[in-house]
């Protein structure tokens, strides 16, 4: 019967009235499939009358929310007829027209949603169990499901809000009969906002435990943007008169859901639509169409009324219909119950579902809280060792600024003594001993040693402070230090070479490649500090000439005295430091110094270039063409000092491999001399051990046994002697070879 009815229910549900669209007309639809509803709707005139399209629209979002899976397939044939409509009425923009373009944008948009996710039933009605199905577990896939839900939710909040704005809500509007046309829709619109609402909480407390908070700050300000207006709209429609008897909807909670704290999940609740059975119940209704048929019974027979009297039959129909009221009763109260009892299992298993995943989220506190615990322990003993630090940095600053003090009263009362000495006795300096350590010094004449300062140097149903210098002093004291200098440098190019032409000549082996590439990184170095002193004799007389306008050069001077004698320092302390590296490299190769004197030099001459090269262009232009090639002779410098450390740590490295290597093979001698005299007391053994059988067999009286036995001794003897005299021989080669 529901199926031969529902081309007449269909005309009934959609009509140009301007009335809603009755319960009983629109489930009757849902018994027959969507090729029999398009077949009768395509015959309606739905582009002319906005009325008849928007009952339509209502029919068929019921028809996709509470028909059969395949109506949202095989409705999707005439999705670009839908789309078309919905252009045509947009151009409206007020009345049913407008509302029925958004209506028409919904309807596809959920038809879109479901053949994409056909997980989801057109009522949207599924488990968390369900859900995690539909994403498949993957994070992407609820990531993509959770946008394609905003999506359909914004949707259904336009719907919402295009019907309240067409609708004066000053009067009384949901109890006439135009404004219930116009909210009986939004029932279907309840039914699927509360699902999205609540999946979409799920689905974002599931991503934020997998994926990082930032990534997910969009999800988060458009979700609050929808739980605003859903709750207002919510709220809104709660005090319509309309909806108090059809339908009972839920409250959003005052504030939306703290997403980045994963146990706020447990105190989400699903948001449940409650809509009573009288009026929404397809069954109840069913059974109050089959009441009003079955109060005259088909099966007996009709009597005429006349062989009745009137309280007789006012009695049999009393019974029959107290009969049909227990059975409907009956029936309602078994759905009842059995509706309930689906809803009380369902909120077990979530109940269940909620202890587990609070139990997971305990587990996961507890390890965070031990994995602070760990990082607060970490922290204090990282605070410790920071005071701790602080403490020894604070002691350490106090003895050097202790230190200063008395390296600056030594060098003050080193100069009072200079001053005292005067030019007339010869001055001493003490200067590193070419037999002893770094700090072992004799004492030697100033005026005797290679890089002695001048006497004008000593001079300065030594001069007291406050003297005035002469003008052509301090010029002609640059001069003389620069030129002592350079010919220091080159006496120590020169003495190196001696020393290498010497080494060849007495050393051979380890020894000789060691001293070669030692004097070699020496003279390479000699020459780059002879680089770097013309290049700030060319710097100086550059700076002189910019400055001095029309005074002289040793007017300069004089007027730049305290320049002048950072450089007259920086020169002497080059010229000192190349001396002092050729006295510790020709220790080293003889064989009486220490490696690490040869390279504590090269790193004393390093920092006296760096000085000779802060004097020469603190006064310089940056510009200057000496001063890029001073900057370059200074890298030359610390470059080739850098050869000199790594050739003497090579060099000691080989020679003390070497002396393992010795001491090696001699012991390995001696393991063969000790062999070998094994070997020859065996063979003394088995020699008496053959004399025995030998005189059993030929007797002691022939005599040719002891000659054999004579013979045989001495070729082992000479055999073992060769053998000692080879070891020997070879143990005297190495000695020649290794020093």
């Amino acid at each position: 019967r529901p199926e031969r009815d529902t081309p007449n229910s269909i005309n009934k549900a959609i009509n140009t009235q301007e009335v809603a669209v009755k319960e009983k007309h629109a489930r009757n639809i849902l018994f027959k499939g969507a090729h029999t509803f398009w077949a009768a709707v395509n015959r309606l005139p739905l582009s002319s009358n906005a009325v008849l399209c928007w009952k339509f629209c209502h029919v068929f979002h019921k028809l996709l929310r509470d028909g059969h899976p395949n109506v949202i397939k095989d409705s999707m044939r005439n999705k670009a007829d839908l789309s078309d409509m919905s252009r045509m009425w947009g151009h409206l923009s007020e009345g049913y027209g407008k509302l029925c373009s958004i209506y028409l944008k919904l309807l596809i948009t959920k038809m879109e949603f479901h053949v994409k996710n056909p997980r989801f039933p057109g009522n949207l009605q599924m488990s968390n169990r369900q859900l995690d199905e539909a994403g498949e577990n993957d994070v992407n896939n609820f990531f993509q499901l959770t946008v394609e839900m905003f999506d359909y939710l914004e949707c259904e909040l336009n719907l919402f809000l295009g019907v309240f704005s067409s609708l004066d809500m000053s009067r009384s509007v949901s109890v006439t009969a135009a404004g219930q046309c116009r909210l009986a829709p939004l029932i279907q619109v309840i039914l699927d906002s509360s699902h999205l609402y609540d999946y979409t909480v799920k689905l974002l407390f599931k991503l934020h435990s997998c994926l990082p908070a930032d990534t997910l700050q969009g999800h988060r300000d458009r979700f609050q943007e929808q739980f605003k207006k859903l709750k207002s709209l919510f709220y809104r429609s709660s005090n319509l008169q309309y909806f108090k008897r059809l339908i009972q909807i839920p409250q959003l909670p005052e504030n939306p859901p703290n997403f980045l704290r994963a146990s706020a999940l447990s105190e989400h609740i699903s948001p449940v639509v409650v809509i009573p059975a009288e009026s929404s119940s397809p069954e109840t209704e069913h059974m109050v169409d089959l009441v009003t048929e079955d109060l005259v019974d088909t099966d007996i027979p009709i009597q005429p009324v006349v062989h009745l009297n009137m309280s007789h039959y006012c009695f049999l129909i009393g019974r029959r219909l107290e009969h049909a009221i227990l059975c409907v009763k009956d029936e309602f109260c078994a759905l009842a119950l059995r509706g309930r009892v689906n809803e009380l299992e369902a909120e077990l298993a979530e109940q269940s579902h909620l202890r587990m995943q609070a139990l997971g989220e305990s587990e996961f506190l507890r390890a965070e809280l031990d994995d602070l615990r760990r990082v607060k322990e970490d922290t204090e003993k990282e605070q410790r060792s920071l005071t701790e630090i602080e403490r020894k940095a604070v002691a350490n600053e106090q003895r050097y600024v202790k230190l200063k003090e008395k390296y600056t009263e030594l060098v003050q009362s080193h100069a009072d003594l200079l001053r005292k000495v005067g030019p007339s006795r010869p001055l001493m300096m003490e200067e590193p001993h070419p037999s002893d350590s770094w700090c072992r010094l004799t004492r030697t004449p100033l005026s005797q040693s290679p890089f002695a300062p001048s006497p004008l140097a000593r001079t300065l149903k030594l001069r007291p402070r406050g003297l005035e210098l002469q003008q052509g002093e301090l010029g002609d004291l640059v001069e003389q230090e620069m030129a002592a200098t350079s010919a220091a440098v080159e006496s120590a190019a020169a003495r190196i070479e001696d020393m290498l032409n010497k080494s060849r000549a007495v050393d051979t082996g380890v020894k000789m490649e060691v001293n070669e590439r030692i004097l070699a990184s020496c003279t390479d170095l000699m020459q780059a500090i002879k680089a770097l002193v013309l290049s700030s004799k060319d710097l100086q007389r550059d700076i002189v000439d910019s400055g001095r306008g029309a005074a002289s050069m040793k007017e300069f001077y004089v007027k730049n005295s305290r320049w002048t004698e950072g450089l007259i320092s920086a020169s002497k302390a080059v010229g000192w430091g190349a001396t002092v590296m050729v006295d510790a490299a020709d220790l080293v190769v003889q064989g009486k110094g220490k490696y690490e004197e040869l390279m504590v030099c090269s790193h004393e001459i390093a920092a006296s270039t760096a000085q000779l090269v802060a004097a020469s262009k603190v006064k310089a232009d940056k510009d200057n063409a000496n001063l890029g090639r001073l900057k370059l002779a200074s890298k030359g410098v610390t470059q080739a000092t850098a050869r000199v450390v790594a050739s003497t740590k090579s060099g000691k490295s080989q020679i003390e491999e070497k002396g393992l290597s010795k001491l090696c093979f001699c012991v390995c001698c001696q393991v063969s001399v000790l062999e070998l005299e094994t070997k020859l007391q065996k063979e003394r053994e088995r020699l008496g051990e053959l004399r025995k059988k030998h005189y059993e067999l030929a007797g002691v009286a022939e005599g040719w046994g002891e000659e054999d036995e004579g013979a045989y001794t001495m070729m082992t003897v000479i055999i073992i002697i060769i053998i000692i005299i080879i070891i020997i021989i070879r143990v005297d080669c190495l000695d020649t070879q290794l020093p």
